[in-house]
Parts: C-alpha cells; structure tokens; sequence
C-alpha cells in the first residue's frame, strides 16, 4: 500500500536540501507541514507521508498511526517491521519523484513518527544527514539492532522533549539519549518546561540547529 503524503516543495529546479518528517500517533500527513516555512527561511523540501492505520479520533475526525499502541509496552515488532519497509519504499519513491538532495536528506520526527525516525536511521546511518527526535523514545528492541560504526557515530542528532509530557515522560528521552551514547553517537539533548507539543522556544532552537547543522554551507 503506497502512503499518502503531503509536501513543501520551493521554487527552483534543485535538488533540495530534504526533511522526511514524520507525525505521531492521531495526527495526519498535514501535521508538521506547517513546520517548513520556518526552516532555512523556506528553502527546503519537505516531505510528510501518513501513517497507515487510520483511527478515528473524534465526531467526524479521523487520525493515523505508523503502528498500534501497545499500553506503555514495546512495540510489536512484526508491525514495526512493517512500517519500516513501508517508509523505505516510499522514499524510494520519493527520491525518484522530488527533487531531492541525497546527501543532504534529514529525518525528523514527533512522538510515535521519532520513533520510526530511529528504526530508519539506526538501521541505515549512511542514507541520511540528520536525525531530529522531538517529544519520542527510542525502543530498546531498536537500538539492539544497531550497528555500531563510523556512520552511525557521525550522524549529527538532536533529541527534544517536554518536561512536563504527559504522554511520553521525560525519563524515556534520557534512556534514548543514553541508548544513543552508547552506540558512540553525539547527541545534542534539550529540554523544555512543556508538555507534549513544540511550543516556541523549542522551534526557535530547533530551527537554530537545522540550520547550523544542516543547512550552514
């Protein structure tokens, strides 16, 4: 089943730097869409894809996920499994289609999409310039599967949360951070007095590190 998705595309032939953004659970592809213009003053391509399952999430609403919740436990791993090669098929198909730059593609993801962003990056370091984690954890399971090495360990990330998160306690991101280390990556951690969300601060130093990081020439 191919993804849906939507993009911010800039004027210009390209190729683009890149961000693969990816939602949390009972959002949409539309959710960080809004985030692009913000980013390297708009000249960037971004690609949200949406999540495969489909809920719904109020009268008349509906939201998607990547994989089913599973009550605070681990994630079911053949449903992982499966959305990991749903998002490598897609860009694939994204890389034939849009304009972007291989070398500099950037995977960034909010609360269930973080973690799809660590199952992508850890298991393929080579293929991205960045990973950004915002208000998510990092399995266990995953970081297991990792290899570690000169790609993984030069892989510029940056990890986000809320202290006040009611959803994803703010312990879960120091595991992952720690997770992170002990792979042999740098991992620049920040914290915020919010809850599950990216209020204006966090953008601001979020935006600072793209930029520095990512887009700086």
């Amino acid at each position: 089943m191919e993804l849906l998705h939507t993009a911010h595309v800039p004027a210009g032939e390209g190729p683009f730097p890149t961000v693969l953004a990816l939602h949390g659970w009972g959002a949409s592809a539309h959710d960080l869409l809004g985030l692009a213009p913000m980013i390297n003053g708009g000249d960037l391509l971004m690609i949200c894809p949406q999540g495969p399952l489909e809920m719904e999430t109020g009268p008349g609403s509906r939201g998607y996920g990547w994989f089913p919740i599973s009550s605070g436990g681990p994630p079911d791993p053949s449903a992982m499994v499966a959305a990991n090669f749903q998002l490598r098929a897609f860009l694939d198909q994204a890389i034939e289609h849009f304009p972007i730059d291989p070398k500099r593609l950037l995977l960034m993801g909010f609360s269930q999409g973080g973690v799809m962003a660590y199952d992508l990056a850890l298991q393929d370091p080579a293929r991205f310039a960045g990973l950004v984690a915002l208000s998510s954890w990092l399995p266990g399971e995953i970081a297991e599967r990792a290899e570690r090495g000169p790609e993984l360990e030069a892989l510029p990330t940056l990890v986000i949360h809320g202290t006040n998160d009611p959803m994803i306690p703010v312990e879960r991101a120091h595991e992952s951070r720690e997770r992170l280390e002990t792979l042999g990556m740098s991992v620049a951690h920040a914290e915020y007095e919010m809850g599950h969300e990216i209020d204006q601060q966090s953008l601001r130093d979020l935006v600072g590190w793209l930029e520095h990081r990512f887009f700086a020439p």
